[in-house]
């Protein structure tokens, strides 16, 4: 049963919330908008608001799951922060390999911390592990993730905040694009989704345009649902599997 409104994913488990802000791609992020609204609302998980935390009692979550899905692993924070410790990325891989009726997909924008822990640990063969690649700059993470051995390599275009340019997507199996959405969302332009989506089809990679967001395809400001995820009118929503 689908349990969230992301569109590539069924559920979310998050053993981990908050964060801290790496990248130009951090600027308005969801999660902390996020754990504000829930801290206001005084949900006890969210008590510490976007402070990094770590929550034992969430971790046997999917174990409780018994119908497969797919899982995005902590949505609320990034599972490769630098004050994560090893040992509790252990517990979360470990109640992945013990649910192999899931998928999970992993997302980070710190790959070097992820590239650095794959490289005495094995990634379990239901995850599936991905960058964030959101500015040209960011193009770097995607080095870091080939090396990683993994069933699925993806890539989450995220707010798409410019023109990535020519992109090497060897051994990358999926690609997500979307705007960003919100009052201070900033402009995602047709051309750097169009260049994007013609590299993925070119080089055999799947791709998922998730939304334009609060920015339309014509460049006009709206609701992001007026905006919708058509590109010349069709839905582009493939999965790598």
């Amino acid at each position: 049963m689908k349990t969230t409104k992301i569109e590539w994913t069924d559920k979310t488990w998050n053993p981990i919330t908050g964060c801290s802000k790496v990248s130009s791609g951090c600027l308005n992020c969801y999660a902390e908008i996020m754990s504000k609204r829930l801290t206001a609302m005084g949900v006890d998980k969210y008590k510490h608001g976007f402070k990094l935390t770590l929550h034992d009692s969430c971790l046997n979550e999917p174990l409780r799951w018994k119908r497969p899905a797919t899982i995005f692993v902590c949505s609320m924070s990034d599972l490769f922060h630098q004050d994560v410790p090893n040992e509790f990325i252990d517990k979360i891989m470990d109640v992945i390999e013990s649910t192999p009726h899931h998928r999970y997909q992993i997302l980070t924008k710190r790959a070097e911390n992820m590239f650095e822990y794959f490289q005495t640990r094995a990634v379990p063969e239901n995850a599936w592990i991905g960058v964030t690649v959101d500015v040209q700059s960011s193009k770097l993470r995607i080095d870091y993730l080939r090396k990683i051995p993994a069933t699925i390599h993806f890539l989450s275009c995220e707010p798409l905040l410019e023109n990535l340019g020519i992109l090497n997507l060897e051994n990358i199996d999926w690609v997500i694009v979307g705007g960003e959405s919100g009052m201070k969302a900033r402009l995602m332009k047709e051309e750097w989704v169009l260049s994007i989506k013609k590299q993925v089809e070119e080089q055999g990679s799947s791709f998922f345009f998730k939304q334009w967001g609060t920015w339309g395809s014509d460049g006009i400001k709206r609701n992001k649902k007026a905006n919708g995820k058509l590109i010349n009118g069709k839905i582009h929503q493939e999965m790598p599997i």
